[in-house]
């Protein structure tokens, strides 16, 4: 159920934010806990859990969102200067504290394509963690890492919707790996059935083109806790005239 920033941090984080880094790191962060998900072509779910930290429709030269005055565009998101299509972008920012489990948030046959960080290390995202835990502050005003780290595009083409969409997984520093649970590419997956995992912090980003047959609403706010194949995410309305 998805949650506003305070309620997540008191009600499913406070019992276990004492607990040492070693035990959080070898006891908890691995977990993959069973859970009730749903199917429903209306909606896009969440493929991560985490903080959306921005929701908003962009073309693919303009800022999602400005990093100390360089605007980080579709363009850097995906590293393909030919991009050219407007599109929803929802960013989801996994703390320590989340399931790194991450999900296909409608169903489709999923491509990925691999991509090494810019520099000779992916840059850390603390300095956005600590924004959210100790200040309650949902921002990207210090999440740099966004130009430059290791990432991997999952292209997923839906036949129900007739178009394809983008789950960009970014990794932290810590990270030596994402990890796709099916190494094939083409391969179809259902809508929430799991298809990878991010180790320690990272975030994802649901990244929709917008469409002549389909209007994409957001219905979540940034600051909102969400977890993956529970909360939907993104409405789909078929526009009035246009056949499915």
């Amino acid at each position: 159920m998805a949650k506003q920033l305070r309620e997540w941090l008191d009600n499913d984080v406070s019992a276990i934010r004492h607990k040492p880094m070693r035990w959080l790191s070898e006891q908890f962060f691995f977990r993959d806990p069973n859970r009730a998900v749903f199917a429903d072509s209306s909606y896009f779910f969440p493929p991560a859990d985490g903080i959306i930290l921005y929701a908003t429709t962009v073309d693919p030269e303009s800022g999602i969102v400005d990093i100390k005055g360089k605007p980080y565009s579709l363009r850097n998101a995906l590293r393909d200067d030919s991009f050219d299509t407007e599109c929803l972008v929802i960013g989801i920012f996994m703390t320590f504290y989340d399931v790194h489990i991450n999900r296909v948030p409608y169903a489709g046959k999923l491509s990925y394509r691999e991509l090494d960080t810019l520099d000779s290390y992916n840059y850390p995202m603390i300095d956005v963690e600590k924004d959210i835990l100790d200040e309650l502050s949902v921002s990207a005003r210090n999440a740099g890492y966004l130009f430059n780290n290791q990432r991997v595009v999952n292209r997923i083409f839906s036949m129900d919707l007739k178009q394809h969409y983008y789950v960009l997984q970014i990794a932290d520093y810590d990270v030596d790996c994402i990890t796709p649970f099916k190494l094939k590419q083409n391969q179809p997956f259902s809508q929430n059935q799991r298809f990878s995992m991010i180790r320690y912090g990272s975030q994802v980003d649901l990244i929709i083109p917008l469409s002549d047959r389909y209007d994409y609403e957001p219905m979540l706010e940034p600051g909102m806790h969400v977890e993956a194949g529970v909360d939907p995410l993104v409405r789909i309305i078929a526009k009035k005239g246009k056949l499915p």
